[in-house]
């Protein structure tokens, strides 16, 4: 069974993230000082903080008592206090779950963190305000941190595909499968957190620790609400009946964007990453697919991703060049030939060896190994 490293265990000892993590801290070392503190309530450690050393501390959006504010910023600490009235906090410590994207759901999409946070970003981007583009941008920098923190030391398989893919399919059963497959030989799923493709090779991760009977199940419960039009709420509700059913699913990771904010992330990977800004995501996405990337059938987006990973690969600007295996022969060399460019691309470098086409989802997770040497 695939595994994810436990979070805490790998950011920088003097990143502290939760309030177990400050405590442990402040027993273990008496002194804060030079440490990070990120996005933690410390409006109960105010004896803490007026007796411990914080010279040369940052507190990121840490809520704190006046007095105590006061103490650390005359240690020579740096406070950057919460900001009221955003619908996110833009000093997160870690990725989000689905639960948190989708808080409030019963009341409606529009009524969830997920909807605001996109209705934010639509009228602050017409604004063209300094401010808020610097916290979107200390979000996304966070975000990337926690996502970093996550996948150490993980073996990261991207499954790329288009958001058309709909429910009840045959091709959404086979990416489902095929994402299962990934996550039983000990991979982490990564998908670009949407719709289509995406959001089944994340179920196919979620049910990877469960029975075959499960994931035929939950097909035909989604196929009642096979496309997140016209109703997100109905899309998304149908997601989580079935995790509520099984719970405990396998890992997975999604990255999104409110970019395309017209389209909700899935709530099959258990942790999403997602983003404002759509090439931070597409860029961060893509460097973190250390095992290879699976390209099943889609249109623009997909065909950007095929050679946005092809170009380090080509220049092995990441080091060694890692599989990439597209899936459906007409698809790619008739209906949108990139394989021949892709080939051509590759001829007489390191990369050659490392792309393949197959015709059937099926055979994606062999060619994966067989790529990987």
């Amino acid at each position: 069974m695939q595994t994810m490293p436990a979070h805490a265990a790998h950011h920088d000892d003097r990143e502290i993230e939760t309030l177990e993590e400050f405590d442990a801290a402040v027993s273990a070392r008496a002194t804060l000082a030079g440490h990070r503190v990120q996005a933690v309530d410390l409006t109960d450690r105010t004896r803490e903080l007026l007796t411990t050393d914080t010279a040369g501390a940052v507190f990121l959006g840490c809520a704190m008592r006046e007095e105590a504010a006061a103490k650390v910023r005359a240690d020579g600490a740096l406070v950057f206090p919460p900001v009221p009235g955003l619908p996110f906090d833009p000093y997160r410590g870690h990725v989000y779950s689905p639960d948190e994207l989708f808080d409030s759901l019963p009341d409606g999409y529009e009524a969830t963190p997920d909807a605001q946070a996109y209705a934010w970003f639509q009228r602050t981007t017409a604004d063209r305000d300094i401010y808020a583009s610097m916290l979107r941008a200390v979000h996304d920098d966070s975000v990337s941190d926690a996502l970093d923190e996550l996948l150490s030391g993980a073996r990261v398989v991207g499954v790329m595909g288009g958001h058309a893919m709909a429910r009840g399919t045959q091709e959404y059963a086979g990416a489902a499968r095929l994402g299962r497959e990934l996550a039983r030989a000990g991979f982490t799923v990564a998908t670009g957190g949407g719709p289509g493709a995406m959001e089944a090779a994340n179920l196919g991760a979620y049910a990877a620790p469960f029975g075959e009977e499960m994931l035929t199940e939950s097909l035909e419960l989604l196929a009642k609400a096979p496309r997140f039009t016209p109703s997100i709420t109905q899309w998304a509700t149908a997601a989580f009946e079935i995790r509520t059913r099984w719970p405990q699913g396998g890992r997975s990771v999604g990255i999104p964007t409110w970019f395309y904010g017209h389209e909700p992330p899935n709530a099959f990977a258990s942790h999403i990453a997602k983003y404002f800004a759509n090439a931070t995501r597409e860029d961060g996405l893509l460097a973190r697919c250390n095992a290879g990337v699976v390209f099943l059938p889609g249109a623009a987006g997909t065909v950007q991703e095929i050679f946005d990973n092809a170009t380090p690969n080509y220049y092995e600007s990441r080091g060694e060049p890692t599989p990439m295996v597209l899936v459906n022969r007409v698809h790619w060399t008739e209906k949108l030939p990139t394989w021949p460019l892709l080939r051509s691309l590759a001829g007489g470098r390191s990369m050659e060896a490392r792309i393949a086409l197959v015709e059937r989802i099926e055979e994606a997770p062999e060619a994966l190994k067989r790529l990987g040497g």
